[in-house]
């Protein structure tokens, strides 16, 4: 039996769109650039042939269009894991429910999603400028966690590994650990030669839970440090930033294609940052424009 989903469910606005996202299903293509700023929206779309919607609603803003024959959205998400939590669950419903029935398309639409960001890097050869793609993303947001099968798609091994290797503390929740699509990753890899690998951490904040201290003191001042020397089956631990592991988690449960790069605007180990940041990442939209 085809599952109905219910008003209080799937909220759809008095003129068909989706309730956060303001889209329609035909408003949507299938190769999907996400960005937290809604600026960068027009930033990605500026490259665009041509653009048939432009649609804006809180920090949700989208551009849909074609770039060199490929149709593509580009949508921002603003920031945190909360939001994309938002916006992966609309962006599936677009693409396979039916708002007429209420109910599932017979045939599963598979979106492929790139989100391009900003850092904080961890590692000597993770400097600023450079581009990480997230091979796994461990999620300290404890978003996965809601959701029945996180156990299915996580990387239960590294998991365990990390939580032994950095004394994890129960109080700041149980984190999670989600790969990347595989082959998507690859793709806007290309030859290797302008991108660095690794696992990112998704933080649930941009301040304590990536170790920075203000006012208040950190429950683990050493937290970092650990995390730096951590290394599982060949991969290190290569950066911070705060959307990456939801958007693996929830794209591999729902059965869409899911990877994130992100340009470093500062290096953790350095102690270094690039506030003007924007004006060079452009560079990096280019470069998954043309893999995508």
């Amino acid at each position: 039996m085809n599952t109905f989903f219910p008003e209080s469910e799937l909220i759809i606005n008095p003129d068909g769109t989706i309730f956060h996202l303001h889209l329609k299903p035909e408003q949507l293509a299938d190769k999907v650039i996400l960005v937290g700023d809604p600026g960068r929206v027009a930033l990605v779309a500026s490259h665009f042939d041509t653009v048939e919607y432009t649609v804006e609603s809180r920090e949700f803003r989208t551009i849909t269009g074609t770039y060199k024959g490929k149709r593509i959205t580009a949508l921002s998400t603003g920031i945190g894991c909360d939001n994309i939590d938002i916006v992966m669950n609309e962006l599936d419903a677009l693409a396979n429910i039916d708002f007429t029935t209420r109910t599932e398309h017979p045939q599963h639409r598979t979106l492929e999603l790139v989100r391009i960001g900003t850092c904080g890097g961890l590692q000597p050869d993770t400097s600023i400028g450079t581009f990480v793609l997230s091979e796994k993303s461990i999620g300290f947001d404890g978003l996965l966690n809601f959701y029945d099968g996180r156990d299915r798609v996580c990387d239960l091994a590294l998991e365990t590994a990390f939580k032994q290797h950095v004394s994890w503390s129960p109080h700041m929740g149980n984190p999670y650990v989600a790969p990347a699509d595989t082959e998507l990753t690859d793709r806007i890899e290309g030859d290797g030669t302008d991108t660095v690998r690794g696992i990112t951490i998704a933080c649930g904040g941009f301040f304590g839970p990536q170790g920075r201290r203000l006012r208040i003191p950190l429950a683990d001042p050493q937290l970092n440090d650990k995390i730096m020397t951590f290394a599982h089956n060949g991969l290190r631990i290569t950066n911070f930033e705060m959307e990456s592991s939801a958007l693996a988690g929830l794209s591999l449960l729902l059965g869409h294609k899911a990877t994130t790069i992100c340009m470093v605007v500062a290096n953790r180990l350095a102690k270094e940052a690039n506030a003007n940041y924007k004006s060079s990442i452009d560079d990096l939209i280019t470069m998954v424009l043309e893999r995508i």
